[in-house]
């Protein structure tokens, strides 16, 4: 992330808004869908490593 975040502050000094290029903006929105998709994902059935690795050679998509 950037060093450029600012902070808008209400009368009393509080924070009460962030202000980031938008840059790191669209990382964190990134990122945030990222972890929406793996909580979603959770309780879907996994493979092993190994047996992946064989299905994909065996498609030809791994050496």
């Amino acid at each position: 992330m950037s060093a450029t975040v600012q902070f808008l502050t209400n009368e009393k000094g509080r924070k009460t808004a962030v202000v980031l290029p938008i840059e790191d903006y669209e990382k964190l929105q990134e990122d945030l869908e990222d972890l929406a998709v793996i909580a979603e994902r959770r309780d879907e059935e996994t493979i092993p490593h190994a047996e992946l690795k064989k299905g994909l050679k065996r498609n030809g998509l791994s050496h």
